[in-house]
Parts: structure tokens; C-alpha cells; sequence
């Protein structure tokens, strides 16, 4: 068979950059030293020849259990080089919630930061598909893999994927059941990116992404790994916990472009900055020196931003958010606002390269004023729920995506603008979505 068809997102994502005389430019920045992409290729070779001599191969399942730190694109992108599949995971959950989550996902391999392996002794049901627990410190593996990744070499050779092959996993929330495995191609982070970091972020090498969301996350996986390596940009890494005073510093100390947060640490953050300002008696200046005056866009994503939190942020840091919605499924924002084309309290237009309609339960557009489902379409979409024909069915209807949100259409407030309200418990949320 001519091998005509390989992709594979490492090669894509991370390798590329090397090719393309990025090599010595800075690909993460920590707290305690900065990494080249050469230096973040290396590692990441030798980490996947060291889970082939593990007995690791194609489509061979290891979990992630890792904080935001350089391991975590090591050994992502060392997995998918040998077309094993990386499964990043919640690092804030129970160990009845790791049992159920290595279980159902028969993972061969568990990489696990090392302050969380008591999560994993503690699980007190079996774990039968479990073979191996890599664990990382801060800096390295620990004994014995660290061994296997010393004595790796540095060159790896890729394994032969497609677009299609299955490369890497994202768990759902389970919001409404058991977390479900949601199943993404090697081509998924490409297409997210060239919709949402290049169609309205307009990320350069230039930019410098900092994400307050954490990687195991579709947004924070897009936002600190994806996007910035997509174009040959830098991340910042922020290994603790994202409270207000620890991102503020990491602004300040890094100077980041770009950054993602959510909106509940967006309030956070204001109050953080407003208790300063009045403790020093000061009136903030947004045009002056700041811990977000090189940041040149906000983002924000995973619930509606109040348009309070908007204005007042406007008004402290002189720096816009744009607010967006998106799934796990769709990997990242498919709806979002655009720089200088923000409606406060709006979820924006459809972002390059999807495509949104709401329908009935038939199928069928509903007319102005009817409640109905919306659909998304977009190469991004997960291609199934692991072990789950029934939801996968419900949910991924041909080229749409089923969101489970239920909206309805008012087109009277102005030309080509449609008014999207989910109903949720009697609690409208309103949401404005621009047809394009």
C-alpha cells in the first residue's frame, strides 16, 4: 500500500515548526525556564521511544493525569508520534472517578504528575487493563521510565496515520450521565485551529497565548497547546492553581498577547484588582503600564460573559473579551464574538468554518419564534463516544452536531441578526448569534 495519506498531528503541530526554521525559537515559557521548540521535539522523541519500549503502540490508549507543564506536550505528542492515543484527564477528580475513567477507556498507561498519585493508590477497585504508571516530577520522569527516556534516542520515527486515525481522547464533563470519551482525529486540532486561532484570533508566531483554563480541557488544550504551536507562537504554563494573584503575576512576569480565561475568574480577577485599587487609594489608568497592557485580545468561554464583567474589565484594563461557546465535541469556540465586532452580552457570529441552524424535533429549520435544537457543523467534530452507539447516534447526525441546547429565533431586532435563548429552568440566558 502506498502510504500517500499520512498526517499526524504531532508531525503537524509540533514538528513542522522545525522544519520551517522555528527550532530555537521559545515554545513554552515556566515559572522556572523557558523551552525551544527543538528542545520540546527532543524530549518528545525520546518520551515516545521510551513507551514503545514500554510495549506501547498504535491506538494503544494512555491516560494523562498531568498538570500544565512541558511533560504534558512531551508525552501528548510523543504518544501520538507513535500512534498511540494520549487521553488527557481532569486532574480535580475523585478516585472513584479515575477508576471509572482508566476502565472504561482500557487504558495500557497512566502519565501522572507525581503530587496526584495518591488519587490513583487509593482507587480500592480493580484496574485490569492498567499496566504501567509513569510518574512525573516537576522537572523529569521518575525512575524507572525516567531511565527508558535517557537512554531513547532523540530521533523518532513517526508512525504512518491519517487524518482520520483516531488521535487522542477528550472525556466529557458528564453533566448529564457517566463522562463520556470523546473521540478526535489527528486532524481535529488543525481545523480548530485555523478556525478560531487564525479566522478570529489572528495569532501570529509574534503572540505569546497564556490560558487560565488548564490543558486536560478542550478550551485550555486549544488555547495553551494547539493554537500557539499551530503558528509557531509561544505559551505560557502556569502550573498551579489559577487563582486571581497567581495569573496576575504570570501577566506581569511573561507579558503574554493573548488570554483565555472563563468568566467566573474574569469577575475574580476584577474584584482581586478592585480591592488593591482601594486599599492604595488609586484610580486605575487603562492606557498606562498594567498587567495586561501588552495583551492585546481577551478571551473567554464555558458559560455566558454578564456584560457587567465585560465593561468593567473594558474599563480597568482598556482590553476587549471576546465572548464564545463551544464543546468538547467541537474540541473548541465555534461561536464567538470578532475583534471590532463585539455586542456586549452577545455570543458573536458563527466563527469561520461552522456552521449553525436550529431545528425541530423532525429535523427541520424552525421558523422565528419556535423553540428548537441547534446543530453545528465543523471539521473540528469529534468522530464518536467511545462504547456509546446510542448517545453517538443522538448526538453526531451526519455532518451536524447535536448541542442538547434548546433555542429559539427572533429576527425582530435588526437586519440578519438572530437572537438565540437557551431555556434552561425558567433562567433565560440571552445570546445574540449573527448569521454569516
Amino acid at each position: 500500500m502506498e502510504k500517500t495519506n499520512f498526517f499526524n498531528v504531532a508531525d503537524y503541530i509540533l514538528d513542522r515548526n522545525i522544519r520551517q526554521g522555528r527550532g530555537h525559537k521559545t515554545a513554552i515559557y515556566t515559572d522556572k525556564r523557558c523551552f525551544t521548540y527543538n528542545e520540546i521535539q527532543e524530549m518528545a522523541n525520546k518520551t515516545g521511544n521510551a513507551l514503545r519500549n514500554l510495549g506501547l503502540g498504535i491506538d494503544d490508549r494512555l491516560m494523562m493525569l498531568m498538570f500544565d507543564e512541558p511533560q504534558f506536550y512531551t508525552v501528548f505528542f510523543g504518544a501520538a508520534k507513535i500512534g498511540a492515543v494520549p487521553i488527557p484527564v481532569n486532574t480535580m477528580l475523585t478516585s472513584d472517578d479515575y477508576e471509572y475513567l482508566l476502565n472504561d477507556s482500557r487504558a495500557k498507561a497512566l502519565a501522572i504528575s507525581e503530587e496526584l498519585v495518591p488519587l490513583i493508590s487509593n482507587i480500592k477497585g480493580d484496574l485490569p487493563y492498567l499496566r504501567d504508571m509513569i510518574i512525573f516530577t516537576e522537572d523529569e520522569a521518575q525512575v524507572p521510565f525516567k531511565h527508558k527516556v535517557n537512554n531513547a534516542s532523540s530521533m523518532l520515527k513517526v508512525e504512518y496515520t491519517t487524518k482520520d486515525d483516531v488521535g487522542f481522547w477528550l472525556y466529557s464533563s458528564g453533566s448529564t450521565g457517566p463522562p463520556k470519551g470523546t473521540v478526535h482525529s489527528h486532524y481535529s486540532p488543525v481545523c480548530a485551529s485555523e478556525n478560531f486561532a487564525n479566522g478570529v484570533l489572528k495569532l501570529t508566531e509574534d503572540d505569546i497565548c497564556f490560558s487560565a483554563a488548564r490543558l486536560f480541557f478542550a478550551y485550555g488544550i486549544g488555547n495553551g497547546m494547539f493554537f500557539p504551536l499551530s503558528v509557531g507562537a509561544a505559551a505560557v504554563l502556569n502550573r498551579g492553581r489559577p487563582t486571581p494573584e497567581s495569573i496576575f503575576n504570570h501577566l506581569e512576569h511573561f507579558r503574554p498577547t493573548v488570554f483565555f480565561g472563563v468568566p467566573t475568574l474574569y469577575g475574580q480577577m476584577l474584584e482581586y484588582k478592585e480591592r488593591q485599587d482601594k486599599e492604595k487609594g488609586v484610580k486605575p489608568d487603562p492606557d498606562g503600564d498594567h498587567e495586561l497592557s501588552t495583551v492585546r485580545i481577551c478571551v473567554s468561554a464555558g458559560e455566558a460573559l454578564p456584560e457587567d464583567i465585560y465593561y468593567r474589565w473594558k474599563e480597568r484594563f482598556g482590553v476587549d473579551i471576546l465572548d464564545g461557546i463551544g464543546s468538547t465535541e467541537m474540541l473548541h469556540v465555534f461561536v464567538s464574538n470578532q475583534p471590532g465586532d463585539i455586542k456586549p452580552g452577545s455570543t458573536g457570529k458563527p466563527v469561520p468554518g461552522y456552521e449553525l441552524k436550529i431545528v425541530d424535533d423532525e429535523g427541520y429549520e424552525v421558523s422565528s419564534g419556535e423553540i428548537g435544537t441547534l446543530l453545528v457543523k465543523g471539521h473540528s467534530a469529534a468522530q464518536h463516544y467511545w462504547r456509546n452507539m446510542e448517545k453517538t447516534r443522538s448526538t453526531m447526525r451526519g455532518e451536524w452536531l447535536n448541542t442538547g441546547d434548546k433555542y429559539y429565533i427572533d429576527e425582530d431586532e435588526e437586519p440578519r441578526t438572530l437572537t438565540l435563548e437557551p431555556l434552561r429552568n425558567k433562567k433565560v440566558q440571552l445570546v445574540k448569534v449573527n448569521r454569516v
